[in-house]
């Protein structure tokens, strides 16, 4: 008998590569509302399922979800919205009553290498306010506007003197 060897070709075959991964959650206060940002790195153009969820008093309560049901309780105060690799849940009248550990869960459709997922603790007391800055980010035309005018605005501070 001689030993059976795989040629080395097949290795790749058992290498799945993950479609997205999530790479930063994060968690602000907006008035008096939650938001809690899941950024990820999205390698596919499969579409994108998502979960919401809280882990209190060790149990798990779906907020927002594509996945699954969304609990009552949840379900007129959240909504999510998707902006290029960037979920956002909202969840509206945050009070100490929804603190707990969140989770976001990514899966993309077609993906079966599992689902990502990042958990959060959140705090009403330990929570910042949301920046403005990270909005100013979004906005790039704008921020890229005030850019190119600073040079203009120090040539008309430079001619006044």
């Amino acid at each position: 008998l001689f030993p059976v060897q795989l040629p080395p070709a097949s290795l790749p075959v058992l290498q799945a590569a993950h479609c997205q991964m999530i790479k930063d959650l994060s968690a602000c206060l907006l008035g008096q509302n939650l938001r809690v940002d899941c950024r990820y790195e999205n390698k596919t153009s499969n579409p994108l399922t998502y979960e919401f969820s809280i882990t209190k008093d060790n149990r798990k309560h779906v907020i927002h979800s594509t996945i699954s049901v969304s609990e009552n309780i949840y379900r007129s105060r959240a909504n999510v919205t998707m902006h290029k690799n960037l979920v956002c849940l909202h969840l509206q009248s945050f009070t100490t009553s929804d603190e707990g550990v969140y989770m976001c869960e990514l899966r993309a459709t077609n993906d079966y290498t599992g689902n990502q997922i990042r958990n959060i603790t959140v705090i009403k007391d330990k929570l910042e306010k949301c920046a403005g800055f990270s909005l100013l980010i979004q906005n790039t035309s704008w921020l890229l506007l005030l850019l190119l005018s600073l040079p203009l605005l120090q040539a008309v501070d430079f001619v006044s003197l």
